[in-house]
Order: structure tokens, then C-alpha cells, then sequence
């Protein structure tokens, strides 16, 4: 009976394995002034205004959320959207820029498979246990 069990189980982590997104490794030393332009790029997809709303970390670890005010050839300015107190941040400062646009569909319909897909492994799992 509990090799049944551990059956299941693996049979159940691998599944679940598979839909789990896989994480790569991005190379550390790049070129500096196409990692400039790719942030400029991706300040410029975001637009200007309250609509585009960012999370930007910089090279030190900082976060600051809030939106695009003003963007220029060297910096940016980011407007707090509570205070609406300005921070300038040169690009070159930039590590990450993250969209802040809430949940997207295809992330809500994940999370429901997945939720799903628990729910049916246990159910399968209980009806087994209860079998022997």
C-alpha cells in the first residue's frame, strides 16, 4: 500500500513539474550600452503618464513603483502615484523594469488549473487510500 502511495506521488510531482515555467540563467557581463538601450526600449513601451505604471529596480537593490512622468535621452522620472513626489533615475542605474498591470488572464487561468489539478490529485490520492 504505501508503494502505491509513493507511485502516486512521484507520478504526481512529475506532472506538476512539467507546468512549472523553467528559470534560465542570464549571462552577468553584457555589454553595457545595449543593456542602456534595452531599459530605454522598455521605459519607452511603457509610455508616459498615470497609465504607465512601472517597478523599476536599480542596480542597488532599490524598488520604486510608481509611474512615468518624463522620460529624457540620459534619465527618466518616476512619479510616486500616492505622494506623486518625482525620482529621477539615469538608465544606466537601471537592473529591472517590471510592468505593473495587475493579474493578466493567462496567469488567472493558471493558477485555476493548477488549483484544479490539486484538487483532482487529492480526490484521486483519497479514493485510492480508501480503496485498500
Amino acid at each position: 500500500m504505501a508503494k502505491m502511495h509513493l507511485i502516486w506521488l512521484i507520478s504526481g510531482l512529475l506532472l506538476l513539474g512539467i507546468a512549472v515555467p523553467q528559470v534560465t540563467a542570464t549571462p552577468q557581463g553584457g555589454n553595457e550600452a545595449t543593456s542602456v538601450e534595452k531599459i530605454k526600449s522598455q521605459v519607452a513601451k511603457l509610455g508616459l503618464g498615470e497609465k504607465a505604471r512601472a517597478t523599476i529596480t536599480t542596480k542597488d537593490g532599490t524598488k520604486i513603483k510608481g509611474y512615468v512622468a518624463r522620460a529624457d535621452d540620459d534619465d527618466f522620472v518616476m512619479r510616486d502615484r500616492k505622494t506623486d513626489t518625482p525620482t529621477t533615475i539615469r538608465y544606466a542605474d537601471v537592473a529591472k523594469v517590471e510592468r505593473n498591470r495587475g493579474h493578466s488572464t493567462a496567469r488567472n487561468i493558471a493558477i485555476g488549473v493548477g488549483i484544479g489539478a490539486g484538487a483532482l490529485l487529492a480526490a484521486i490520492l483519497i479514493t485510492i487510500a480508501h480503496l485498500d
